[in-house]
């Protein structure tokens, strides 16, 4: 597998489809700018369905991947390394912010464990069954995924983002449910934007100490090391320095965009992700909106290289799909003010056409005084 075969395989949104959408938008009775940002995405939306006007959001998707890395044993994160079960568990039961939400929005929710490590009898088979490993390595030390892994993570992935399309998914908010995870997107990011570990660095959706985050540093410092050597290769740097869940985000992200399905993504695993994925086909980002801040200064680094401009910025640091759920209706009320909003009513000026001009009749007059 070459992941730069994606950069033919997918296209932009239809910039035509857009300019009639700009062009709509002006007729509006609603002066444009006047409300803001939204028009933008509504006109986003339009491109990304191919019509005008644009039609409602009527089937997103949640879709959260799961998975352990090994690097937590060191203590980098705010939870006990090996516990992603439980934050899948949690939302399963619909006890976390992220279900909470979902179920207020009434947006469907999958999980799909891509490298949780723990028992599959602790959850249920419908999230476990698509398992690729039992953890990821540490990636301080050791590869995350050997290259059958990754490859086979990616397919996940994609296979996901098509069952997705094929089932009528409108729109994706995606997500990560991980322990360690934000320390392999500070990595990936770092590498591909040429930072210091120090600069990429955050506290993670738990928070740390001042003692963690030195630690966190120190890793991804370490991990750095073994990711430059395979930058010019997408695929091999996921597998050293990734890991499962990374990896099937990235397939994901990727062929969402060959099915011209939009994402809005989440928190700094999903940015990283991202950024991978730009790598490999650089219209991919324009399939993509990011949801929201999350305090992550990988993600913002990761952002800014995207041209990607967050929808929200709440101080939401919870992860798990949060920000960019809460970012949703927003893009919903676009969709329905561009698609819903009247066209101003042609003005009929006195003794004059349509537009308010009396040229036609000024030049008839002129015509009968010559003749006589």
């Amino acid at each position: 597998m070459n992941l730069d075969d994606f950069s033919d395989l997918i296209e932009r949104p239809d910039g035509g489809v857009r300019r009639d959408a700009e062009e709509r938008r002006e007729r509006l009775i609603v002066p444009p700018g006047a409300l803001g940002r939204l028009d933008e995405l509504g006109e986003w939306l339009s491109a990304a369905q191919q019509s005008v006007p644009v039609k409602a959001v009527a089937q997103p998707r949640l879709v959260l991947f799961a998975g352990d890395h090994g690097v937590a044993e060191l203590g980098v994160s705010g939870r006990a390394a090996g516990t992603t079960h439980e934050l899948v568990r949690a939302a399963l039961d619909g006890a976390s912010p992220v279900a909470v939400l979902a179920r207020r929005f009434s947006v469907p929710l999958r999980i799909v464990d891509a490298g949780i490590d723990c028992d599959p009898e602790l959850l249920p088979e419908s999230v476990v069954r698509h398992r690729v490993r039992r953890g990821s390595g540490r990636i301080d030390i050791e590869d995350a995924l050997s290259a059958e892994e990754a490859e086979r993570a990616v397919r996940l992935g994609m296979a996901i983002a098509d069952e997705e399309a094929d089932s009528g998914t409108d729109l994706v908010v995606l997500g990560d449910l991980s322990v360690g995870g934000t320390t392999a997107a500070g990595t990936l990011v770092a590498a591909l934007c040429g930072t210091d570990a120090s600069v990429v660095t955050g506290r993670g959706g738990a928070g740390i100490d001042d003692l963690a985050w030195m630690r966190k540093c120190a890793a991804i410092r370490d991990a750095l090391r073994r990711a430059r050597p395979v930058l010019g290769d997408q695929l091999e740097l996921l597998a050293t320095v990734g890991g499962a869940d990374l990896a099937a985000m990235t397939g994901f992200l990727l062929q969402s965009a060959v099915r011209r399905m939009p994402v809005i993504l989440d928190g700094v695993v999903a940015a990283a992700c991202a950024l991978v994925a730009q790598r490999a086909a650089f219209r991919a980002p324009d399939w993509w909106l990011a949801g929201q801040v999350s305090g992550e200064p990988a993600q913002s680094k990761a952002l800014d290289r995207m041209a990607l401009t967050p929808l929200l910025d709440h101080g939401v640091t919870v992860g798990e799909g949060t920000g960019a759920l809460l970012a949703l209706p927003l893009v919903q009320a676009a969709a329905a003010l561009a698609a819903e909003l009247p066209e101003r009513t042609p003005e009929v000026a006195e003794d004059g056409d349509a537009d308010g001009s009396a040229e036609p009749a000024a030049e008839d007059e002129a015509k009968a005084l010559d003749a006589t």
